[in-house]
């Protein structure tokens, strides 16, 4: 298996996390909760793992009298997030050719 291949980005909600995240700046909580489809509860543990492995970076800020949450990919987790997909690509490649 690819080095790149990493455990903390693999299970599907946290790779569809990252992969939501990967081509902007931000998204704020409840957009990635409806993205999922996942509850709260879900997605606030999903998103603990890929904090405590410095891979995304809450910011919270009060907008119409309310706390949000906005969540952003970290330096570390594009570059983790880039290196699991290379690895995943190699496997389906690899898949491939055994297939033929």
């Amino acid at each position: 298996m690819s080095s790149g291949f990493d455990p903390i980005i693999h299970p599907l909600n946290r790779l569809q996390i990252c992969a939501l995240l990967a081509p902007i700046d931000e998204m704020e909580f409840s957009l990635i909760r409806e993205e999922l489809q996942v509850s709260d509860s879900v997605l606030s543990k999903q998103l603990r793992y890929l904090e405590e492995a410095g891979y995304i970076q809450p910011r919270k800020a009060n907008q119409g009298g309310r706390q949000r949450t906005w969540l952003s990919l970290t330096k570390t987790g594009r570059k983790a997030f880039a290196g699991h997909v290379r690895a995943l690509q190699e496997v389906a490649e690899q898949a491939d050719l055994l297939g033929n």
